[in-house]
């Protein structure tokens, strides 16, 4: 059921184009999923993701946990009967939470012990808790519990956090064969071990041994600089298995995309592009904008020629600037749409490119075009 296969792939650069079959289709790599914390992709309805070739959407665990809670979500037959969502669905383990809410809580290797960000109470987070409830949502792709260490850490918290990762990998694993269906649901491993090399390759090969059909590359987009995120996925690439697919947890500035996919990986998700739409910060083909810059007050023309998105297509700089200005609701609802459709579609353009066997030209094309910085 969880068959990858690569279609194609970059003799320059190793980017990959591949196939990931799943109960509710195929995912055509390189890919970005938009992420929906809360059953909901912030601004956005089921029909509009479908519009904009959302392949796969994310769900976030520990806080489905919260809200709505267990009892609804069995109730509704899962997360995809929950939101009305008919295509894949990936959820985080609730791990990353360990690590954003490093304030609330006690790590041992049994167990985080946290208190709730809504109402204070209590809460036991473990591996077997984790794969329990990505059971009950009823996601195509559940992610082992791990920990993610902050940046900059010590070698030897970072060393923790591997031991952890990997020991709760195991129980992850156990748990999700014993009691989780495989035929509907498949568990991938994650890496971590933060900017050290020795690290990341003992995690590598620790969680590989456990032989998940997908590994994740997490710890990375948490502080570190791109040419070291760039250093660990250019190690990662030649150790990673070749015929599973790669998930590089957190990431979704364009240019960090275009880097990921020449170095192996297949799958990004971020909260950028909808975080940055609900403050009128938009990414095109060349570059940010900042949408309240007087200088849009006049421009008539779309945000990017290039996109084929809704916004684009039907609206000008002047009259978005002027929603930003107002503060209307539509205008994070079409910034969003735009930053969404735009990040989905870089991923669309580079699989084409390996497919057409022209990646590099399009990585340096991409590079020459794609200015950092914001423009007013």
């Amino acid at each position: 059921m969880f068959e990858f296969r690569i279609i194609a792939e970059c003799p320059v650069t190793g980017a990959r184009a591949g196939e990931l079959n799943t109960p509710h289709g195929i995912i055509k790599t390189p890919v970005f999923m938009p992420v929906g914390t809360l059953a909901t992709v912030k601004a956005m309805s089921p029909l509009e993701l479908e519009e904009i070739n959302a392949q796969i959407i994310l769900g976030n665990t520990y806080h489905l946990f919260l809200r709505p809670g267990t009892e609804i979500l069995s109730e509704a037959g899962g997360l995809h009967e929950f939101m009305n969502w008919h295509r894949p669905i990936l959820t985080d383990s609730g791990g990353f939470q360990v690590f954003s809410l490093a304030r609330l809580q006690k790590i041992t290797d049994e167990h985080v012990l946290c208190r709730s960000h809504i109402d204070g109470s209590q809460l036991i987070m473990s591996p077997e808790w984790s794969m329990n409830m990505q059971g009950i949502l009823g996601s195509d792709i559940a992610m082992c519990f791990d920990q993610c260490c902050e940046y900059p850490a010590s070698h030897e918290k970072a060393e923790e956090a591997v031991n952890r990762t990997a020991l709760w990998a195991k129980r992850s694993r156990d748990y999700f064969m014993a009691h989780n269906d495989p035929e509907r649901q498949a568990l991938f491993g994650i890496i971590q071990g933060s900017v050290y090399d020795d690290l990341r390759k003992r995690s590598a090969e620790e969680i590989i041994a456990l032989d998940f059909p997908g590994y994740a590359i997490g710890g990375l987009s948490v502080g570190e600089s791109h040419e070291a995120m760039y250093h660990s996925l250019d190690l990662l690439n030649g150790i990673m298995p070749k015929n599973k697919p790669r998930y590089l947890m957190g990431v979704g500035y364009p240019p960090n995309i275009v880097e990921g996919i020449a170095r192996g990986v297949d799958m990004f998700d971020c909260v950028m592009p909808t975080r940055n739409g609900r403050n009128a910060t938009v990414f095109t083909h060349t570059g940010r904008l900042n949408m309240r810059g007087a200088s849009h007050a006049h421009d008539f023309s779309p945000l990017d020629s290039e996109c084929d998105c809704y916004t684009c297509r039907n609206f000008t700089r002047a009259y978005l600037r002027h929603l930003a200005m107002t503060g209307e609701i539509l205008g994070s609802r079409l910034f969003t749409w735009h930053n969404l459709r735009l990040t989905i579609s870089i991923a669309e353009e580079a699989r084409d490119a390996i497919i057409a066997g022209r990646f590099p030209e399009y990585m340096k094309h991409f590079t020459e075009t794609f200015h950092d910085g914001d423009e007013e």
